[in-house]
C-alpha cells in the first residue's frame, strides 16, 4: 500500500514539474498548423455590420461604418 502511495505523490510532483515548464516558457511563439503545398491560403472572415452574416473579406463591400454583405446592407446602415 505504501509502494502505491508513493508511486502516486511521483506520478503528481512529475505532473506538476511538467506543468510548470511548459507555462513558463514565455519567448516560444504557439504552435501554428503546418501549411501543406497546394493547399490554399487561408481567407479572412468578417461579419456584416448589418446582419452579422459572415463573408470572405474579398467579397464585403466596404463602408463608411464598416463592411457589409451588399449594397442594400451599406445603403441601410450609411442612410444613402
Amino acid at each position: 500500500m505504501k509502494y502505491l502511495i508513493v508511486i502516486v505523490l511521483a506520478l503528481v510532483v512529475v505532473w506538476i514539474w511538467r506543468s510548470n515548464r511548459q507555462a513558463g516558457q514565455p519567448g516560444k511563439p504557439p504552435r501554428q498548423a503546418a501549411v501543406r503545398p497546394g493547399q490554399p491560403a487561408a481567407t479572412e472572415v468578417v461579419a456584416c455590420a448589418v446582419c452579422a452574416v459572415h463573408l470572405p473579406r474579398a467579397d464585403a463591400l466596404p463602408g463608411g461604418q464598416g463592411l457589409y454583405c451588399s449594397d442594400a446592407h451599406r445603403r441601410q446602415a450609411e442612410g444613402g
